[in-house]
């Protein structure tokens, strides 16, 4: 019998799993954590296409997965990964395969955001000034040396969880206080292995926030897709309410210059080939400054807003980048400017509805997808940063209008009563 040819799909949800395994049938093996797949609410592929196994532990991750390409004859054609946590056992896994994929060097170096900065710094890539810190009262004296505010992070994670923005010495010393208790809770999670009681202190840049995909390969990089992230008012620091794409750049920066920094922040960490997601910011007037790069493209909605905005499938075109395909990227002129806009919960509580019917009846509205059922419990950051997102809405927003105030309009459209405390 013939091999079976996939590409290993390593520690993702399932979310993307029954994605992958609807859009693009028989091309993945799913090497998924058991506890996501118990509460999903996706039905689970075939026992040929997914493998349940603890993924903390790569050489148990190795014999199981020798196992199942062996039982099922399967030959694997590349290894994929789009979740931060997981990075480190693919480049485990891609080294036994002998499979191309980032050294566990460079993902090292990714993860690790003030080593990440540090390699910047000494190659020149424009980022914010940092320091690692280990008390409150570093953070009080990093905070009395910036020129303005600053951001404490811990030195791992995603996202803006656990993330602070400080204007006093107080707000400084009590967030190391609060990100220390949200590790402590986190204790377990992958996405935190190695944090200790160090974390990062950063000056806070002023200026929009972008988040783009792109290849790097030896001839150069290919810029995928450029986002302007629409940020939460009233959320914690860096919360994304919406990504708009395609993005325009201000004057000041064009396409190659932004190019030519990406390239030489992800060459400096160590990526040759890769796929790439990175955030940045553009001060008035000014060159990028470079937050954050991973070896993975971009999550949250951002498929989903690809799909309506350019007719791609971001999902497939890392498979086919995995195994060494030809990618395609749709021209700028074939793109439509879309928005993707994430759902939250306002307050803490049960859900006991979640109506959209209004917001699906907008002219305006291409999806609207909704991630949580009744009866759903909210708690509210720092206490829990993923149980108040409940799904997104895609729209194209009116020309010559504020796109802001669109994102209320149609969430005003999404109806979530909350009752009780959970």
């Amino acid at each position: 019998m013939s091999p079976d040819n996939r590409v290993l799909v390593v520690g993702t949800t399932p979310d993307y799993v029954d994605w992958i395994d609807r859009h693009c049938p028989g091309r993945g093996l799913f090497l998924t954590d058991p506890l996501l797949r118990q509460n999903a609410r996706e039905t689970a592929p075939d026992a040929c296409s997914e493998l349940l196994v603890d993924l903390t532990g790569a050489e148990n991750a190795w014999r199981k997965l020798a196992g199942h390409l062996d039982r099922w004859t399967i030959r694997l054609a590349g290894i994929a990964c789009f979740d931060d946590e997981s990075m480190a056992l693919a480049a485990i896994l891609a080294d036994r395969l002998d499979l191309p994929y980032p050294s566990g060097q460079a993902i090292s170096r990714c993860r690790d955001k003030f080593r990440c900065k540090q390699i910047w710094v000494a190659a020149g890539v424009p980022t914010a000034r940092s320091s690692e810190i280990v008390s409150p009262q570093d953070a009080a004296l990093f905070l009395s040396e910036s020129p303005g505010p600053c951001v404490l992070k811990p030195l791992t994670g995603a996202g803006s969880e656990l993330v602070f923005l400080c204007r006093s010495k107080r707000e400084a010393m009590d967030a190391v206080g609060t990100i220390r208790q949200g590790l402590d809770r986190q204790c377990k999670n992958r996405l935190y292995a190695g944090a200790d009681s160090s974390i990062l202190a950063e000056e806070f840049i002023l200026g929009p926030e972008f988040s783009c995909d792109f290849l790097i390969e030896d001839c150069g990089i290919t810029i995928i897709r450029l986002a302007r992230k629409i940020l939460l008012p009233d959320g914690p620091l860096g919360t994304v309410l919406g990504y708009l794409a395609p993005a325009v750049l201000p004057q000041s920066l064009s396409p190659s210059d932004l190019a030519g920094v990406l390239e030489q922040a992800a060459r400096c960490l160590g990526l040759c080939r890769a796929m790439c997601m990175a955030d940045f910011i553009i001060p008035d007037g000014g060159e990028p400054v470079l937050l954050e790069l991973a070896p993975r493209p971009g999550g949250d909605c951002l498929p989903h807003l690809l799909r309506h905005a350019a007719g791609f499938d971001m999902l497939e075109l890392t498979l086919d980048f995995a195994e060494c395909k030809p990618i395609g990227v749709p021209p700028g002129g074939d793109w439509k400017q879309m928005v993707g806009l994430r759902i939250y919960a306002r307050r803490e509580g049960v859900v006991r509805a979640i109506d959209a019917q209004q917001a699906r009846e907008d002219h305006r509205v291409r999806e609207v997808h909704i991630i949580r059922r009744i009866g759903h419990k909210v708690v509210l950051p720092p206490g829990d940063y993923s149980s108040w997102l409940l799904g997104h809405v895609i729209f194209r927003p009116a020309p010559d209008l504020d796109v802001e105030a669109q994102c209320g309009e149609i969430l005003d459209g999404v109806k979530v009563p909350i009752a009780g405390a959970p």
